[in-house]
């Protein structure tokens, strides 16, 4: 580690994308009580348009390489472990109360890491310290209250990770993303997408909870990798207005004259994997969460309890590097 030189430790990311993530949040939802609400709203839901259509066309920037998925479906990189871990991810988001998107960005990251890497197979334990490291990444990112980095690991680990190896782990993620946290996800579209089709708010809540829950669920399948974040809202919020009578017009088509840099292929091609993945039609590594999808329990925060006692944790104190 350097003298007192401190750069190495700098965000490469541009500072003022800070504040342009803040202010699509807030140009989506607006609260009006004077009489020209109607002509601020007007400009203020162009201005939202323009910030989320910029936000389309940076998605990709965030996005695993684009031979991750096949790579995935030809066991170069092993699916199975990659779906435990995104299982083992949602079953802490719901224990310890984090946002749905905290469990999302550790998701992203953990992507986004093993399209770049090749991490060790024995045993499992470098795929479980990466959903450790990109889970507490995400909660330092996501979250006021973040648990100590051993509690983060109390929900069904078969390891028990000492702290300097996770956040030795750590730097090695942020140095492979480049230090680029502020991934775009699709909770950056729902609420903008929602509105259009509820301008009222009649229903915004329920829409906004359950397009939430289908892409939680999508999370597992490795056929929504092929989908750009836009793209998963926009079939999310398709998917929760299909469950509804009133919304029975709203269709892929309707749904690209949303947002500038929409594609109708692109949205409906993901919108038939939602439907599938909302009937149970998908496959079992969604299975889980997919039964959640039945119930009237928007986002439950209630972890999933297992019948069988889990194996003996083993403690691993400094792992091989990664590769």
């Amino acid at each position: 580690m350097p003298g007192d030189d401190a750069s190495y430790l700098l965000c490469a990311e541009d500072a003022g994308g800070a504040f342009f993530f803040a202010d699509v949040a807030a140009s989506t939802c607006t609260t009006a009580t004077d009489d020209d609400w109607c002509s601020r709203a007007e400009d203020e839901e162009s201005a939202a348009a323009s910030l989320v259509a910029e936000l389309i066309g940076g998605e990709a920037d965030y996005s695993p390489r684009s031979d991750y998925p096949d790579r995935l479906r030809s066991r170069c990189i092993d699916p199975t472990a990659r779906a435990d871990s995104v299982a083992w991810i949602l079953k802490v988001q719901q224990y310890c109360g984090f946002l749905p998107l905290t469990a999302y960005l550790a998701v992203n990251y953990m992507d986004r890491f093993l399209s770049l890497h090749r991490l060790p197979q024995e045993d499992g334990w470098a795929m479980q310290l990466l959903a450790v490291t990109c889970l507490s990444l995400a909660a330092k990112m996501e979250e006021t209250l973040v648990p100590s980095l051993l509690d983060l690991q109390i929900e069904s680990t078969r390891y028990i990770f000492e702290p300097r190896t996770i956040l030795r782990m750590e730097l090695l993620v942020l140095t492979a993303l480049n230090w680029r946290l502020r991934s775009v996800t699709p909770f950056m579209f729902i609420d903008f997408f929602v509105c259009k089709v509820d301008p009222r708010g009649k229903d915004t809540r329920y829409l906004i909870g359950r397009a939430t829950q289908m892409i939680l669920a999508a999370m597992h399948d490795i056929e929504f990798l092929d989908h750009c974040p836009s793209s998963m809202a926009a079939a999310a919020v398709l998917c929760a207005t299909g469950e509804m009578p009133s919304f029975a017009l709203v269709n892929p088509r309707l749904a690209v004259n949303w947002c500038i840099g929409l594609a109708e292929e692109g949205v409906r091609s993901c919108y038939k994997l939602m439907q599938q993945l909302v009937s149970g039609k998908r496959a079992a590594t969604a299975a889980a969460v997919a039964v959640n999808l039945c119930s009237d329990e928007v986002l439950s925060s209630n972890s999933s309890s297992c019948t069988t006692p889990p194996p003996p944790k083993r403690r691993k104190r400094s792992p091989p590097p990664v590769t």
